[in-house]
C-alpha cells in the first residue's frame, strides 16, 4: 500500500470518529442542561444509534453493495448528515432535536461499514495494515473530547449553562462537510455484489447465521451479548451526564482515557487470549463492568476522583475483552461459509436489540432515580448496571462451557 493511500485511509478514520466522538458524549449533558430533557429522552436520543445499526445493513446491502462505489456514498452520507447536524445545533426543544437526530445516525451508522469496506479494499494484507489505519479513529474520537475540554472548554459548567454545547454539532457538521468533500478523492472502492444476484433479507440481516445458535456455547454467548450490552448503554447513555452533574471537570476530556485504554488493551488482547483462553477473558470483561459501576457508585468529584478515572480507563478491558473477543469466537465458530452473516448478526444482536433495550433500560433508572432538574442519586442508578453485570457473569460462568479457541494473529 501506498504511502500516500495510507495517509488517506488514516485520515479517513480519524475524521469518521472525530465526527462520533464530537457530540455523542456530551450529549448527555446538553440535553438535560439545555433541552431539559428527561432521562426517557435521553434514552430516545441515544437508541437511535441501534435503530441506524438495525437499519444500517439495509443500506449498505441493497444500494452500496450493488450499484455505487463506496466512496461516493460515504462521501453522500456525511454532507447530508452535516446539514442534521446543522440542524440538531439550532433545535430548541427535544421534539425538533429528535428527528434531526433519527436521520442522522440513520445515516451516519452504514458509515462504519463504508469506511471499511474502502480500507480493506486497498490492502493487500489486511491482518497487518489495518490497525495502524483503524487506530487513527481512536486518535480522532480522543481529539474531540480534548478539544471540546481544553481548547474551547465547552462542557465548563458555567458554559454548559449558557448551552454553549450546541457547538459541539456545528464542530461535527463542519468535520462531516470536510470528509463528505474528501470522500470523493478517496481511491476507488467499485460495488462487490452483481446487481443480478437475488437480494436476500436474511442475508443481508445475516439471520443465515442463526442455525449457528443450535450449538449450546454460541447460543450462551449470543445472548449473554445482548445482556451485557443492558450495562454498556449505561456508560454510553449517562456517563458523561454523571461526571457534569456531581462536578467533575472538563467531563469530555476525561472521558477520552477511555478511548485510550481502548488502544492498549486491543495490543494486550492476543497475549491474554493467548494465555487463557476465550471463556476467561470474557469473563475478566464482565468482571471489568462490575468493577467499574462500583467505582462509579463510590466516587466523587473531589478526593475519590481517582476511582471515576480508574472507572473509565477500565473501557479497553470492558469493551476489548468482551467485544473484540466475541468477535474473533464468532470468526471461528462461523467458518468461511457464514463468516460475515454471523458477524452481521452479532452486530444487529449487540448494537442494534441489546443496546435498545439497555437505553430503554437506562433512561426509566435514570428517571426513577431523579431528584429535581439536573440532579440524580447516581448511587442507585449504577448499582443496578453493577448487579446486572454480576448475574450475566455467573451466568456465563455457569452455562457455557469451555472450548479451546485458535486465535491467528
Amino acid at each position: 500500500m501506498k504511502t500516500a493511500v495510507k495517509f488517506q485511509l488514516s485520515f479517513m478514520m480519524f475524521l469518521e470518529f472525530f465526527i462520533w466522538g464530537g457530540w455523542f458524549v456530551t450529549m448527555g449533558i446538553y440535553l438535560p442542561n439545555t433541552l431539559k430533557s428527561s432521562g426517557a429522552e435521553i434514552a430516545l436520543a441515544y437508541s437511535t444509534q441501534s435503530w441506524g445499526a438495525i437499519i444500517a445493513p439495509f443500506i449498505i446491502g441493497l444500494i452500496a453493495d450493488r450499484y455505487f462505489n463506496a466512496e461516493r456514498i460515504l462521501g453522500l452520507l456525511h454532507l447530508a448528515g452535516a446539514f442534521l447536524m446543522y440542524q440538531m445545533a439550532n433545535a430548541e426543544e427535544f421534539l425538533v432535536f429528535y428527528p434531526y437526530i433519527l436521520g442522522y445516525m440513520i445515516l451516519y451508522m452504514p458509515t462504519l461499514a463504508l469506511v471499511n469496506s474502502v480500507a480493506f479494499n486497498q490492502m493487500d494484507n489486511p491482518a497487518k495494515q489495518f490497525s495502524p489505519v483503524r487506530v487513527f479513529g481512536t486518535v480522532g474520537w480522543i481529539t474531540a473530547g480534548l478539544v471540546i475540554s481544553y481548547v474551547f472548554q465547552w462542557d465548563a459548567e458555567e458554559n454548559v449553562a449558557q448551552g454553549m454545547l450546541r457547538n459541539t454539532f456545528l464542530m461535527t457538521a463542519v468535520a462531516s462537510v470536510i470528509l463528505g468533500l474528501f470522500s470523493f478523492t478517496l481511491p476507488k472502492t467499485a460495488p462487490r455484489v452483481d446487481k443480478s444476484e437475488k437480494v436476500s433479507i436474511s442475508g443481508i440481516l445475516g439471520l443465515d447465521a442463526l442455525k449457528l445458535l443450535k450449538d449450546r456455547n454460541f447460543l450462551v454467548f449470543f445472548m449473554a451479548s445482548i445482556l451485557i450490552c443492558i450495562p454498556l448503554a449505561f456508560y454510553y447513555q449517562h456517563a458523561g451526564q454523571f461526571l457534569g452533574e456531581i462536578g467533575v471537570s472538563n467531563p469530555a476530556g476525561k472521558m477520552t482515557i477511555g478511548q485510550a485504554s481502548e488502544v492498549i488493551f486491543m495490543l494486550l488482547l492476543p497475549l491474554f487470549f493467548a494465555r487463557y483462553g476465550f471463556k476467561k477473558t470474557i469473563l475478566f470483561g464482565m468482571l471489568a463492568w462490575v468493577l467499574r459501576y462500583i467505582l462509579f457508585t463510590y466516587g466523587n468529584a473531589d478526593e475519590l476522583v481517582f476511582m471515576l478515572l480508574i472507572g473509565i480507563a477500565l473501557h479497553g478491558i470492558c469493551y476489548d475483552f468482551f467485544f473484540v473477543s466475541g468477535q474473533i469466537y464468532t470468526e471461528t465458530k462461523a467458518g468461511p461459509k457464514y463468516k460475515s452473516a454471523a458477524q452481521g448478526l452479532i452486530t444487529l444482536a449487540t448494537y442494534g436489540v441489546g443496546m435498545l433495550i439497555g437505553f430503554w433500560i437506562a433512561g426509566i433508572i435514570t428517571d426513577f432515580h431523579a431528584l429535581g432538574e439536573n440532579s440524580h442519586n447516581w448511587e442507585g442508578i449504577w448499582i443496578f448496571p453493577a448487579v446486572f453485570a454480576v448475574v450475566v457473569f455467573v451466568l456465563f460462568a455457569i452455562l457455557f462451557k469451555n472450548e479451546k479457541i485458535v486465535y491467528k494473529h
